[in-house]
């Protein structure tokens, strides 16, 4: 039995990163403005790159761990999932000696830089806003590194002047 394939709709996710580690000003300078987002040891937060990202979805740029930490960018999601090749890598720190390239523990997805954001938008700004009200990243305890971000909650991100007056979906 052949299964159809239909369109979803797009999705939009919020992604961290440490800003010394790897930065949105370093995504837009790297080669062709990609990267591979590897290094994912959490696995609700793999479920998510291997099962549910795809491309074209929307990613909201997070830096993490930095004063203040907040939405730097946006991105989208240019390659879906597959085998995160840092776990195979002997001489990575996110290398997984049990991870097993015929069966794959922990997957990456590659994305594409859009645009930052100037300045960044802090946590403490969405904590302000009615409409984020529900948005996992301000949940006490939410550390996912990849976590999801509703469409509402994505337009409501999207018309804050940081972006320059250049609303994006």
């Amino acid at each position: 039995m052949r299964r159809e394939m239909t369109a979803r709709p797009r999705r939009y996710w919020l992604m961290k990163s440490e800003p010394d580690v790897f930065s949105i000003d370093d995504l837009a300078r790297a080669p062709g403005r990609t990267t591979c987002w590897d290094g994912v040891r959490n696995y609700q937060a793999r479920n998510f790159l291997r099962d549910e990202i795809r491309v074209g979805d929307g990613v909201l740029y997070y830096h993490s761990s930095a004063e203040p930490s907040g939405i730097a960018g946006e991105a989208a999601v240019v390659r879906a999932g597959y085998p995160d090749p840092t776990a195979f890598d002997r001489n990575d720190a996110h290398y997984d000696p049990k991870s097993d390239p015929g069966k794959p523990t922990w997957y990456a997805v590659d994305v594409g830089f859009v645009r930052a954001c100037r300045p960044l938008i802090p946590l403490s700004s969405l904590r302000r806003m009615a409409a984020l009200r529900s948005m996992l990243v301000l949940k006490r305890g939410m550390r996912l590194s990849v976590q999801p971000v509703t469409a509402a909650e994505w337009r409501a991100i999207m018309t804050l002047p940081e972006w320059g007056g250049r609303a994006e979906e």
